[in-house]
């Protein structure tokens, strides 16, 4: 008779994946892994996805073919509806599992704070959808806006705020200035000059990069500014309302560009009682990543409110570092429930790119803090080997490299679904 434990798996982020691929194979585990999409995808690079210098296929890969010769771990297409902890019964869209150890891997969504005009006309950008729909949407307002004849008009198509200044606000602050300054002035001469539009990074901090070192933000804030950014700290963004952006300071900026980067939180679910959720809607969780108050059910990477580790009293910041060690960390005190092992995050740094030769990087082993050329040289190793396969990294490096030397990109196409039952 197969003794084998049911592990469900839901999520197949950083955290979910690590997960599954150390109890591949193992005895005793008969894993299934749980996602709401078919591929997993890489985080950090949406924004180039968005602004067409990657494809979607060079930071995705379908799971089914990433699970080939896993014997033990199936994949199942769904999303995640309700908990049954009496039943050890997870309800899906499309159907029902049975667990005997259940995962929560789910990350985090965006958070609008409550703001109902910001949800509903800003621009996300937390998923591959949200990024191929961002690419869309600029693409189409640079074309509206090189045959509008209204000037204010045509300045708000071509105006961009990004709400957050973390890695992802000062990433896409640093591509949209470096693509006017070469792609849009190229590619749409209606646009150049007086009538090209600003970009505004807006954050509610002191500074840009706050997590990381003084050098780092100074730097940032320096790059971002000599490329025509305008940056507005201690500021918030507080409504979005016909194609204006109101500010906290009480002022305005016209424009139908939000870019929401300011804010996530995590996913809650029926079934989970509600003491069991944390601040930010992270799941509260113990030194092993197990949910205090419900039986063999457990919470890693950005879903997880984890305030045991000696060194992050406050909770482990969502990164992709915390949701693969925490991953890995479980995994073995799975397969080894006799010696189990607090989780205590090792900060390996922080980095972010803010256009062509300029990066910023603190490390923390060997514990170096620069910026420049060299930074942006680590930041491009960094994150082509972090890459699902193999296949992504070649891909994503060729593309790369191509859009370097010729300060271009290829991916600059409006491709919509529906467009095969619009009349032309």
């Amino acid at each position: 008779m197969d003794q084998s434990k049911k592990v469900v798996i839901v999520g197949g982020g950083f955290a979910g994946v690590t997960l599954a691929k150390k109890l591949n194979n193992q005895p005793g585990f008969e894993v299934t892994l749980v996602d709401s999409n078919n591929y997993n995808f890489f985080p950090p690079l949406l924004y180039q996805v968005a602004t067409g210098f990657l494809e979607p296929s060079s930071i995705s890969y379908p799971f089914r073919k990433f699970l080939r010769g896993k014997k033990n771990i199936r994949f199942r297409m769904g999303a995640l509806k309700e908990v049954l902890p009496g039943e050890k019964k997870i309800i899906l869209s499309n159907g029902s599992l049975n667990y005997d150890i259940l995962v929560l891997a789910t990350g985090a969504t965006t958070n609008y704070f409550g703001m109902e005009q910001v949800q509903q006309n800003a621009i996300p950008m937390k998923t591959l959808s949200d990024a191929l729909a961002m690419r869309n949407t600029l693409l189409n307002r640079l074309e509206e806006a090189s045959r509008a004849t209204d000037l204010d008009y045509k300045r708000k198509l071509v105006t961009f705020v990004v709400a957050g200044a973390g890695p992802t606000g000062v990433e896409i602050s640093g591509m949209f200035a470096e693509m006017r300054a070469t792609i849009i002035r190229k590619d749409y001469p209606d646009l150049v000059g007086r009538n090209l539009g600003e970009i505004f990074l807006v954050d509610g901090g002191d500074a840009v990069l706050k997590p990381m070192s003084k050098n780092a933000q100074q730097y940032s804030k320096k790059s971002l500014e000599a490329l025509g950014v305008h940056i507005k700290l201690n500021t918030t963004v507080k409504d979005f309302v016909n194609d204006t952006v109101l500010l906290s300071d009480g002022s305005i900026i016209a424009t139908k560009n939000l870019i929401w980067a300011a804010g996530v939180a995590a996913k809650t679910f029926e079934g989970i009682p509600a003491a069991c959720y944390g601040r930010g809607k992270r799941l509260i969780v113990d030194a092993y990543n197990k949910v205090a108050g419900v039986e063999a059910i457990y919470a890693i990477g950005d879903t997880c409110l984890q305030t045991t580790d000696a060194a992050f009293p406050n909770g482990h910041p969502q990164v992709a570092q915390v949701a693969l060690q925490q991953g890995a960390n479980l995994a073995k005190n799975l397969l080894h429930p006799q010696r189990l092992k607090p989780f205590a995050y090792v900060d390996k740094g922080s980095m972010a790119i803010i256009g062509r030769n300029k990066a910023v990087a603190d490390l923390t082993k060997p514990k170096m803090r620069f910026g420049g050329f060299f930074a942006w040289l680590i930041w491009l190793f960094i994150h082509v080997m972090s890459l699902l396969t193999l296949k992504n990294r070649l891909r994503t490096l060729t593309n790369w490299i191509i859009a370097y030397f010729s300060r271009d990109q290829s991916f600059r196409m409006i491709i919509r679904p529906e467009d095969r039952e619009e009349q032309v």
